[in-house]
């Protein structure tokens, strides 16, 4: 099976903006709060559309239900792909593991995610995971006081760095950071702190405070970045395998003039970080700029990657395990 394109879509949340559009080519109408990107998604009604070519109008779930062996031989595909714009702070969340998916939600899959910082504005903040020593007593006392910041770990973050957040691992985007997502197909999110934010009419989201506490990895303790954010190089072949999951494996790799992605009998994605590019089998060509998505199935022959930039590409490949 040859590669595959899907439209995006688009998913406006209070804390979106407009830089999907801006900086990732995204097309986008008149509103300011354009949050998400959903690349490649089979969940429920929220379905990936193929652009073009011999498949093009299928949904991703009846292509993995035709060939399942295309796609780890599920009957859901196993993994969310996003582009994320946090303009404003998302909320304070933690995510159930699978386990606690089933048990809580009735749902078989959890949530454990990496992020790829694309852009971070000065001053700009993230959280991710707990400080050293913090206990279930120690946040929950925290939280009732009002004080809950006083037990993440706080990182200022910075273009290229990559973050591995497990389910269980509480964490929040802050002002200005533009992020490239991996995740299980999950939308579990259990709220903890939504910094004070109402709606037009006065009225704040719900909070999931039982269910968060029940999936909280105690644990876990602070998250450093995997990748310090020394990002290949332009101007070299450099790879750099980041994340080796029970769910997902990530490398990240530039091309300066061409590349070529071996035959693995395994499904893998590409998204187009920087640069553009041309990517082509012997049959199929797409022109991809950055924010292209293309997902390549497991029987997918040889593809090149020709750069058509002078500062060349970068590109994350995902393979789904």
């Amino acid at each position: 099976m040859e590669p595959l394109q899907f439209t995006p879509i688009l998913k406006c949340r209070r804390w979106g903006g407009r830089k999907l559009g801006d900086r990732l080519g995204k097309s986008l109408e008149e509103r300011q709060d354009y949050a998400e990107s959903w690349e490649i998604c089979d969940m429920g009604e929220s379905q990936s559309v193929v652009q073009s070519g011999p498949h093009a109008g299928k949904t991703l779930n009846e292509l993995v239900k035709e060939s399942p062996e295309e796609f780890s031989e599920v009957n859901q595909f196993p993994l969310l792909m996003k582009y994320l714009d946090s303009h404003q702070a998302s909320s304070l969340q933690v995510h159930p593991n699978d386990d606690q998916a089933m048990r809580i939600a009735g749902e078989q899959n959890g949530k454990t995610e990496a992020w790829v910082i694309l852009e971070a504005a000065k001053d700009s903040w993230l959280y991710a995971g707990l400080k050293s020593g913090i206990t279930r007593n120690d946040f929950v006392k925290a939280l009732a006081a009002g004080n809950i910041t006083s037990c993440l770990h706080r990182i200022e973050p910075k273009q290229g760095e990559v973050y591995y957040i497990p389910a269980g691992t509480i964490h929040a985007l802050g002002d200005g950071i533009l992020v490239a997502e991996i995740q299980q197909s999950s939308d579990l999110t259990y709220r903890i702190h939504d910094w004070g934010w109402v709606d037009e009419n006065g009225q704040p989201r719900e909070l999931h405070l039982k269910e968060a506490l029940e999936c909280i990895d105690f644990e876990c303790g602070p998250v450093e970045p995997v990748s310090s954010g020394l990002s290949p190089q332009n101007n070299s072949n450099q790879s750099e395998f980041l994340i080796d999951s029970p769910y997902f494996q990530v490398e990240r790799f530039s091309c300066p003039n061409s590349r070529t992605i071996s035959e693995e009998n395994q499904c893998r994605i590409l998204m187009v970080l920087e640069g553009a590019c041309k990517i082509a089998t012997d049959a199929t060509s797409y022109r991809c700029e950055t924010g292209s998505t293309l997902l390549l199935p497991a029987s997918c022959p040889e593809v090149v990657i020709e750069s058509e930039t002078d500062d060349g590409c970068q590109i994350l490949l995902t393979r789904v395990v």
